[in-house]
């Protein structure tokens, strides 16, 4: 499966433009669904599909005339074989069959990057009109995302113990250090993960080593994991309890963006490695890619604060946002958990118990076990 890196040039590039996404779930067979609607919805032409899991499917645009082409192998619908046009797409028309199978969307003119989402078994593309020039550069062999079959085996969940070697994190009253603690904890975390039998587990460092954030993130979207976190004890004057950040540009509170500051000052490198393409169709990969990648994020925060509430103590407002630069991988949800704060006396205390250690790492465990089991499944790479 491709993860978003430069790993050829353009010539190696299919001449058929791909504005393609893949539902890669862990099933590949022939299924029915229900037919597609297609509508006008606030000046924007809607498709639905009506998906089986694991269904693959690719979408592309070809020119002369302009037109989009979904690819759905095996997909067997109820109901017409063609549909009525509305808004940018004059017809629909269901094609071939078993392998072959395709529904084409005959443009009344051409259109702008296609947004395409997920919600359960509905898959939703929007279109509305664009420039001809722009279009056609779309359409000329440049492939934006492509469809991808899931990876074979278990997904793999890398787990990253903040801090290590040189840099020592936040340092408690009674001299914990937080390299420390967020290793033990990832160490729990993973024996508990794989005792589950349900995913392969990595760590970002398995000792006492200093490893960049930058690379942090490389190793997770080079093994092209499944779920990115990264596990911390911090120090935020009269905060304490657990909580759980993911990414944006604009921070939640000040605490969010204290917190990120200090984490992103652990080194400077951290930038992320972009397809060589133009700046107009890396911006189109990247939205296209972090969109879903974002909404991954958003839903492991979720079940980690459901599964850490009860448990552990927890900061208010539990799931904030800030730009920490360890969760910006664009192509691998990514959550950072504060574990607790070593700057409060009682954090500090019970984050040296290893029965706390255990059960944050049960929480985590259900949580993770939890996203695992409703991944959305829609990949973004470079064919």
């Amino acid at each position: 499966m491709a993860s978003g890196r430069d790993e050829s040039g353009p010539a190696a590039w299919p001449r058929r433009m791909a504005l393609g996404l893949g539902l890669a779930l862990l099933v590949a067979e022939a299924a029915a669904a229900t037919a597609p609607e297609l509508r006008v919805v606030n000046r924007r032409t809607r498709l639905v599909l009506h998906l089986p899991p694991g269904l693959p499917w690719k979408l592309t645009a070809l020119t002369d005339p302009a037109r989009l082409v979904l690819d759905l192998p095996g997909l067997a619908w109820q109901g017409p074989n063609r549909l009525r046009g509305a808004g940018v797409v004059a017809s629909a028309q269901r094609q071939g069959a078993g392998p072959r199978q395709q529904l084409v969307l005959n443009l009344a003119g051409p259109v702008a990057p296609p947004r395409i989402s997920q919600a359960g078994r509905r898959v939703i593309l929007e279109l509305q009109p664009g420039p001809a020039a722009g279009f056609a550069r779309l359409a000329d062999g440049r492939v934006l995302a492509a469809a991808a079959p899931p990876p074979a085996g278990k997904p793999l969940v890398v787990l990253d113990p903040g801090h290590g070697g040189k840099d020592p994190g936040a340092i408690g009253a009674r001299g914990t250090h937080e390299k420390r603690i967020t290793l033990a904890a990832a160490l729990e975390l993973k024996r508990q993960l794989e005792a589950g039998g349900r995913c392969r587990v990595a760590l970002t460092r398995a000792r006492d080593v200093f490893i960049p954030l930058g690379e942090r993130i490389e190793q997770a979207r080079r093994r092209e994991a499944a779920l990115f976190l990264s596990l911390h004890a911090d120090s935020a004057p009269g905060a304490r309890g657990a909580s759980v950040y993911t990414l944006s540009e604009t921070a939640s509170d000040r605490l969010a963006a204290a917190l990120a500051q200090r984490e992103n000052q652990a080194d400077r490198a951290g930038g992320l490695r972009l397809p060589s393409v133009s700046p107009e169709v890396q911006r189109i990969l990247l939205s296209l890619m972090r969109q879903e990648t974002r909404s991954g994020a958003d839903r492991i925060a979720r079940l980690v604060v459901d599964s850490l509430d009860g448990q552990v103590p927890l900061l208010p407002n539990t799931h904030r946002r800030a730009g920490f630069v360890v969760l910006k991988a664009p192509d691998v949800p990514s959550a950072l958990v504060e574990m607790g704060f070593l700057s409060h006396p009682a954090d500090e205390a019970a984050l040296n118990r290893p029965a706390h250690r255990v059960k944050i790492a049960k929480a985590l465990a259900e949580a993770v076990h939890g996203f695992l089991d409703g991944r959305a499944g829609l990949v973004a790479g470079l064919g």
